[in-house]
């Protein structure tokens, strides 16, 4: 039988429950300190224990990427969420004036960058007493969606005065196109497109109808130079609302969030455990995880800490990744580590770990305490 804390399957992926907890107040902390508000980009885990504790720590809604995405929320009990995405299927667009017409405080947001965009999201909406609000997306050259050009978001702008059910709320940007360093020339790029989302704001305010504007913008890597444009902001009389969508904090990493981070403090919260299949090569280790349990789009996973086959510590255990295949991970230098050891490894971008897994093994104290199961599908 299995010691507690010890699991009967690997690999697994495991999830550090005080890190969690510290990482959603930290990231709360610091949103408060900069009078902006939070609405964590939920994609990041779409797990519903780690939502809940984010929204409880004061999130001012939810932030997700899909209508799916959106209908979990409202499972969860949101009733504030911003669709960071332009919606197009007309079904997906008739699901949201359901939502809408079935609960008069609920607040959809979405992002819109074109006439034929707004235009089918009015016929969804065309007698709708609860509005769908919509926030101007601006885009970066060479990027995704979004306007391009601050005359386009005008003349968006005053098509929304005149679509039914629309409500113009604001304008949103997103600055982490650009690659997660801080080198100076990915910041004066993150910059430019700040101030340009914010030359945005100002120029379509005219039209923008909600009581309370909206100005959204921020993943987890440039989360301080938002904080920074938005000082350049209209504040229209104290009601303008600065949002964040910043979410890979919740958990954080040991690659590129790891390196690029400017919130002080947060902590890695997830591993994946696997065994070490064979040690083929002096120095070459092959572990029994790969693309199918591991994230390798932002870096190679790191080793975190290693034990032989009956939990004792192997202090000396060095290695670093190499290659990734669809089940085998392989590690180069390898010092300290045998066939049957147990290794921990770090990973890089949060987002690219939770869909492939139905089960999180949730730790505390360096014991299994639950299993989560995120819902991508």
């Amino acid at each position: 039988m299995a010691s507690p804390g010890r699991p009967t399957s690997l690999p697994e992926l495991r999830l550090s429950l005080p890190a969690v907890r510290h990482n959603v107040g930290l990231m709360a902390a610091w949103c408060r300190d900069r009078g902006v508000e939070l609405s964590p980009h939920i994609k990041t885990t779409m797990t519903r224990p780690i939502v809940e504790r984010q929204l409880r720590a004061g999130a001012w809604g939810v932030t997700v990427a899909t209508v799916r995405q959106a209908s979990l929320a409202l499972e969860w009990g949101t009733r504030r969420i911003l669709i960071a995405n332009e919606v197009i299927h007309l079904p997906d667009l008739e699901q949201l004036r359901a939502w809408l017409d079935a609960d008069p405080t609920l607040e959809l947001y979405l992002l819109v960058d074109s006439t034929a965009g707004l235009s089918l999201a009015g016929t969804a909406m065309r007698g709708a007493v609860n509005p769908l609000r919509v926030l101007v997306d601006v885009g970066t050259p060479g990027g995704r969606t979004g306007v391009r050009a601050v005359s386009a978001a005008v003349d968006l702008a005053r098509e929304c005065e005149h679509t039914p059910g629309i409500a113009l709320a604001g304008v949103a940007g997103y600055e982490g196109v650009r690659p997660n360093r801080r080198d100076a020339d990915v910041v004066a790029q993150v910059d430019e497109h700040c101030r340009e989302t914010v030359a945005a704001f100002r120029a379509v305010s005219p039209w923008i109808r909600a009581e309370r504007p909206v100005f959204s913008m921020g993943g987890s890597a440039f989360p301080d130079r938002v904080v920074d444009a938005i000082a350049d902001l209209p504040d229209r009389g104290g009601r303008l609302i600065p949002v964040l969508r910043s979410g890979c904090y919740v958990t954080h990493d040991h690659g590129t969030y790891a390196e690029v981070s400017p919130v002080p403090g947060l902590r890695a919260a997830l591993t994946v455990r696997a065994v070490v299949l064979s040690a083929p090569e002096p120095g070459r280790i092959v572990v029994g995880a790969g693309k199918r349990e591991l994230p390798y789009d932002a870096g190679l996973p790191v080793l975190v800490s290693a034990t032989d086959s009956r939990g004792v510590p192997r202090e000396a255990a060095r290695a670093t990744a190499t290659q990734i295949y669809d089940h085998h991970l392989v590690l180069a230098d390898a010092e300290g580590l045998d066939v049957g050891d147990v290794v921990d490894l770090g990973i890089s971008h949060p987002c690219s770990a939770f869909d492939r897994w139905p089960d999180i093994t949730v730790v505390e104290d360096g014991r299994a305490q639950d299993v989560w199961h995120p819902q991508f599908r």
